[in-house]
């Protein structure tokens, strides 16, 4: 399960966890994101950059961290999502991406990887 904070017209937090978080949690991470409240959505209709969904951000790992210290268990990821506009490409795509929306499935990867290719002459190939 994905949640959202913050802001949906400037900054998105993404956070996958396990199971529900209790009202408790969830105050905690209102207060952890900067008194942003929770967007009691399954996806947001906009665009944005983050994080490639295969990569894990050191930042992600550091708050996830930071959560298990304040008592908030079952997070898997915490990710930071900045809204663009549609027609924005000033980003680092080695990192990046852009997504036309955020929802349930925006840290899974839909890419089956390739079949093995035997090579048995380097230089014919």
């Amino acid at each position: 399960m994905i949640l959202f904070f913050g802001n949906q017209t400037t900054k998105i937090f993404a956070v996958e966890t396990h199971s529900e978080l209790s009202a408790q949690e969830i105050s905690k991470l209102n207060w952890l994101f900067g008194n942003t409240q929770q967007i009691h959505k399954s996806a947001l209709a906009d665009f944005f950059v983050g994080p490639r969904a295969a990569m894990i951000t050191p930042w992600s790992t550091n708050a996830v961290e930071i959560t298990q210290n304040m008592g908030i268990h079952g997070l898997i990821r915490i990710e930071e999502f900045l809204r663009v506009d549609e027609h924005f490409h000033d980003f680092d795509p080695m990192l990046s991406q852009k997504y036309e929306s955020l929802d349930q499935d925006i840290f899974d990867i839909h890419i089956n990887p390739a079949p093995i290719i035997e090579v048995e002459d380097i230089g014919v190939y």
